[in-house]
């Protein structure tokens, strides 16, 4: 669907958002955040002071740990060197108020501190152990397991004496409230700021500070999987709302629902956003060597061991992403098992609504002293601009093509469906806005309307400029050529777009669509491939 009721909940939704960030900003955000860095690492503190001053964080929210520089770490190293000189610096701080219960066990009643960014350098993962855990029993595939990432163990700082086999329901997940009006003290919030090299790291905070001051505009990119084992269907379904929801504001997306990821030399321009699973590691059009998601990019591939390391810009999909331009991403240690994995349409939703990156991942992550690891700047709020309802609509003519649209969706929700559909042709082709038209394009193709999705594409082509925006738009028009049983349309338009570039990283796809046309028989794709 292109718009439907779920319009209406998401405006009603972004004024109770809008409400409840107004209420959570009386107490600034860097004032609930503390930055951990490790003093073994010399680059770590450096970094951890350019986050501090990039977000306007006192220098007395950075906290030196001596732990180990190895990514993985024993359950006893990450308590002696991480989480207790952690608490004490919570309490010495007076960070933590701590009343005692009726057993005469300290609690903490209240946390001023409800973020923490782990800095390049801290641990990534607490390595599993044979060794049994004193009064800690558990049963089935979670309670059978002591290892989990640094991060999510340490989201439960606060509760000392909690279980170490299996994981802890997060009482935070499927929230709608800002972190500073949410009334358990014991969560806190985990992210990290860590990539294959430092500039990276540099990078990722200096992109999230601008994305927030001039918007994260750009195209969507979505990759179902249809795996059909048990249980499955549930990333399917994340897939189809997350489509849902970005059409519902006006954020063009780009839907690969064939069994294999996106092929090789697809051409992926201007990437905001990107969800997907169910490769084992990084494949695709970012193994181009061009290829560069947009500046404050969220990018998520989900997989067991998406971030099994972060030192390695090809190993697995949470660092490869990172290193390819993104400046948040999710991924996990060891495997989570699909339901206790972050649920990546909530993640969706609550960035759409204005939450903070961690606030986001948090509400959307069922699990905690899990496997989960969320990388990027806690603080990163990327449509933050589409909560200033005082600021002046752009018009379709002198905004850029990615907020008339945007502005468009908001402005037209309460519309029906074929009101709203008329009325965005109208602004598409009189405004020659290309990615709407595109977008047109792909929901007619969609609803199997052939004839309008082939036009529309015909004319997203011609308006734009950028090679591979163009070659995108080819690809998609000949494949609404062959679903329509036109086959020699698709086969004269991709032959005359392969005589004018005919060595560009798509024309392996062009070719392979010529001969689907053609009805030859294609040759086996390399894994990955459609």
């Amino acid at each position: 669907m292109f718009k439907s009721a779920a319009v209406q909940v998401w405006a009603c939704c972004v004024i109770a958002a809008t409400f409840q960030v107004v209420r959570a900003a009386d107490v600034p955000l860097p004032q609930m955040t503390a930055v951990a860095f490790n003093r073994t690492e010399p680059i770590s503190e450096a970094l951890a002071k350019f986050y501090a001053q990039q977000r306007g964080i006192a220098s007395d929210h950075v906290i030196g740990l001596d732990c180990p520089i190895d990514e993985d770490v024993s359950r006893e190293d990450f308590e002696t060197t991480i989480a207790q000189p952690l608490r004490e610096e919570f309490k010495k701080r007076h960070w933590w108020t701590i009343n005692s219960d009726a057993e005469g066990n300290d609690r903490v009643a209240r946390s001023s501190i409800r973020f923490l960014a782990l800095i390049r350098g801290v641990p990534l993962k607490i390595r599993p152990s044979a060794q049994t855990v004193p009064g800690d029993t558990g049963g089935g595939p979670l309670g059978s397991h002591n290892e989990c990432s640094v991060d999510s163990e340490l989201s439960v700082l606060a509760m000392p004496r909690h279980p170490i086999l299996g994981a802890i329901p997060n009482p935070y997940f499927q929230s709608f409230k800002p972190i500073r009006d949410f009334e358990n003290p014991n969560i806190l919030l985990v992210c990290r700021l860590d990539a294959p090299t430092p500039e990276i790291v540099r990078r990722m905070i200096t992109d999230s500070v601008a994305a927030e001051k001039n918007g994260l505009w750009g195209r969507a990119y979505v990759d179902s999987s249809h795996r059909t084992a048990p249980g499955a269907e549930m990333g399917d379904k994340w897939m189809t709302d997350i489509v849902e929801q970005l059409h519902n504001v006006g954020v063009p997306v780009v839907l690969d629902d064939s069994p294999g990821v996106f092929p090789d030399g697809f051409p992926m321009s201007d990437a905001a956003l990107y969800y997907g699973w169910y490769a084992g590691g990084i494949t695709g059009p970012f193994n181009q060597p061009d290829f560069r998601f947009a500046q404050g990019a969220v990018a998520v591939h989900i997989h067991s061991f998406s971030a099994s390391s972060l030192r390695d810009a090809n190993n697995g999909w949470t660092a490869p992403l990172i290193a390819r331009g993104a400046a948040a991403s999710i991924g996990n240690v060891y495997e989570p098992y699909l339901q206790f994995t972050t649920h990546l349409d909530m993640l969706n939703d609550r960035l759409l609504h204005g939450f903070t990156f961690a606030e986001s991942a948090y509400m959307a992550s069922p699990a905690l002293s899990w496997m989960s690891v969320m990388v990027g700047d806690p603080l990163y709020r990327p449509y933050t601009s589409w909560l200033q309802i005082d600021a002046p609509a752009a018009s379709g003519r002198s905004a850029s093509p990615w907020k008339a649209y945007h502005d468009f969706a908001v402005k037209n929700s309460s519309r029906t469906a074929n009101e709203y559909l008329a009325m965005a042709r109208q602004l598409a082709i009189r405004s020659r806005n290309g990615p709407m038209l595109e977008d047109l394009g792909l929901v007619s193709m969609a609803s199997r309307n052939y004839g309008p999705a082939t036009s529309y594409l015909q004319q997203a082509r011609a308006s734009y400029t950028k090679r591979d925006d163009i070659l995108r738009a080819v690809i998609e028009q000949s494949e609404a050529f062959i679903k329509d049983n036109k086959p020699r349309r698709a086969v004269e338009l991709i032959r005359s777009v392969l005589r004018i570039v005919p060595n560009t990283p798509a024309s392996a796809l062009l070719k392979q669509l010529e001969q689907q046309a053609e009805g030859t028989p294609t040759p086996v794709a390399p894994a990955g491939n459609r």
